[in-house]
């Protein structure tokens, strides 16, 4: 069972000594999110050279902030520095306010956006040359300056159909955050699986990001609660509104998986069954004391990361 946990701590030496520590206990994968430590890939290619064998993965840096070519050389670089296979690059367009207001630039096709970005990107990370000319990208290059050892995954951030199907007929695969069992299987899936057989790749990975915490029974109420106030910020972006809609949600706390440790287990089951291929699982606390409550949690991944190898 192919379990992860967020990336991230205070200081690179920490998050070296975290990379360490999840892969002693058995977890197969670390995500970074963009804006950790400023920029997450220093940290994360130090954390590749003092690990063996976890996987270390973005999800997401943004496209609209880097230049394609310039994402493949930064990649390749961090490849490099690993030494070893478990670099894995994820992208994604981000949300409006961000796009507009933070960098001035202008969100009006994010689809298209993204469908020329990874056109670009997905060859580079694989050093092939690129002959592009599209409506906001026009790239001719001869791979990348810094060449990877080994191809690099790449994993695209889609949360609708669009690239679902970018994501499955020109990357590996996708990571997602809020999407359900039912946003999986519905609609996520479905989509990406026949994308990748229309172009002939193989089967596409589905890395799915959900909050989890474990309680006990009749606490789950107060579960929903502490979620909705750490991540109503997604149920203000439209792209998370639709796959919270796409998995018969209103709202992110709704998407937190919550429960004992069985109602807790049952549900990751349920992820995979539905078509994940890996769970990324942000432990997220509940209650007075915040850090048990995040090692009870973090106990339960562990114990099923180890108990379900596979």
């Amino acid at each position: 069972m192919r379990i992860g946990l967020p990336g991230g701590a205070a200081s690179v030496d920490k998050m070296i000594e975290q990379a360490r520590r999840a892969e002693a206990d058995g977890f197969t994968s670390l995500w970074y999110a963009g804006a950790i430590g400023g920029d997450p890939l220093v940290a994360m290619a130090l954390a590749g050279r003092a690990t063996e064998r976890i996987e270390l993965g973005t999800a997401i840096l943004q496209t609209y902030a880097m230049h394609p070519v310039a994402m493949a050389r930064r990649a390749a670089s961090v490849a490099a520095a690993f030494g070893r296979p478990g670099f894995t690059l994820g992208v994604g367009p981000s949300h409006r306010p961000v796009v507009e207001d933070a960098y001035g630039l202008s969100y009006e096709r994010p689809g298209r956006h993204t469908e020329e970005y990874v056109q670009i990107l997905a060859p580079l990370l694989r050093d092939e040359d690129v002959a592009f000319d599209g409506d906001d990208f026009h790239v001719r290059i001869a791979g990348p300056a810094t060449q990877p050892a080994l191809p690099i995954p790449l994993l695209v951030a889609a949360l609708a159909p669009r690239l679902l199907r970018v994501a499955g007929t020109h990357a590996d695969g996708t990571v997602t955050w809020m999407a359900n069992a039912t946003a999986i299987e519905d609609l996520i899936a479905p989509r990406l699986r026949e994308a990748a057989t229309v172009a002939g790749r193989p089967e596409p990975r589905i890395v799915a990001g959900l909050p989890v915490a474990v309680v006990d029974p009749g606490e789950e109420a107060g579960a929903r609660q502490a979620a909705a106030q750490a991540f109503a910020v997604y149920g203000t972006l439209p792209n998370y509104q639709r796959v919270l809609a796409a998995g018969g949600l209103t709202q992110p706390a709704d998407a937190a998986i919550v429960g004992d440790e069985a109602s807790v287990a049952a549900q990751i089951e349920e992820l995979f069954a539905a078509g994940a291929t890996d769970v990324w699982a942000a432990p997220f606390p509940v209650g007075d004391d915040r850090p048990g409550s995040r090692a009870r949690t973090r106990a339960l991944l562990k114990e099923l990361v180890t108990t379900h190898v596979g």
